[in-house]
């Protein structure tokens, strides 16, 4: 297929694998991931568009074998292979005290006052943003080379008594797994629906 209809489309070999091409993988080679790949793909992640470039998301790295085995206890039977076994586990959550930040992110106009004391529009925006900027990270992820394995499979509110505490505004949102995929771990891509199934053009 031809993906020119737009425009002017990157290139074949980079929309496989940031698309067509890649899978959400149950099972990991060998091979660590470097402190410096995940600040590589955060930097990537965090140029995608938010509201008012509010930048809600948090994210927790587990790299080592305790920190995972403290997500261990809060996960469905079925996702424990694939976390434990993960070079990292990324907890993505969203911090529903960002508005203070944004004096200093969107210096345009006072943006903070429009949260302040609206409880319902801070929620709906941190959840709503920080999940489109999970999304930017595991595209961005693809993009440098990594593989994912996004997952809700887990108990929330444990994940948030063992790793945010000491961080009350923090809200985990979903996992993933993320290292470099093993193929042998994959099985045969489930159907996708048609356009018309997904969109209508009026």
């Amino acid at each position: 297929m031809a993906w020119d209809a737009c425009g002017n489309p990157i290139d074949e070999k980079a929309l496989r694998q940031l698309f067509l091409d890649a899978r959400s993988y149950n099972g990991w080679l060998d091979k660590p991931v470097s402190d410096e790949c995940l600040r590589q793909v955060v930097d990537l992640m965090k140029m995608g568009p938010t509201s008012a470039n509010c930048q809600p998301i948090r994210i927790l790295f587990l790299k080592s074998k305790e920190a995972k085995e403290r997500l261990k206890p809060h996960l469905m039977e079925g996702n424990v292979h694939k976390a434990m076994t993960a070079p990292v586990v990324a907890i993505f959550a969203h911090d529903l005290t960002f508005y203070e930040r944004l004096p200093k992110y969107f210096p345009h106009t006072d943006a903070r006052s429009w949260f302040v004391g609206n409880d319902k529009l801070i929620e709906e925006t941190a959840f709503r943003n920080g999940t489109l900027q999970a999304a930017y990270f595991l595209i961005a992820a693809r993009a440098l080379g990594l593989d994912c394995g996004p997952m809700s499979g887990f108990d929330n509110e444990g994940v948030d008594r063992e790793f945010f505490a000491d961080r009350p505004t923090w809200k985990s949102n979903f996992i993933c797994a993320m290292g470099y995929g093993d193929p042998a771990s994959l099985f045969p891509r489930s159907p996708r629906p048609e356009f018309e199934e997904l969109a209508e053009i009026l």
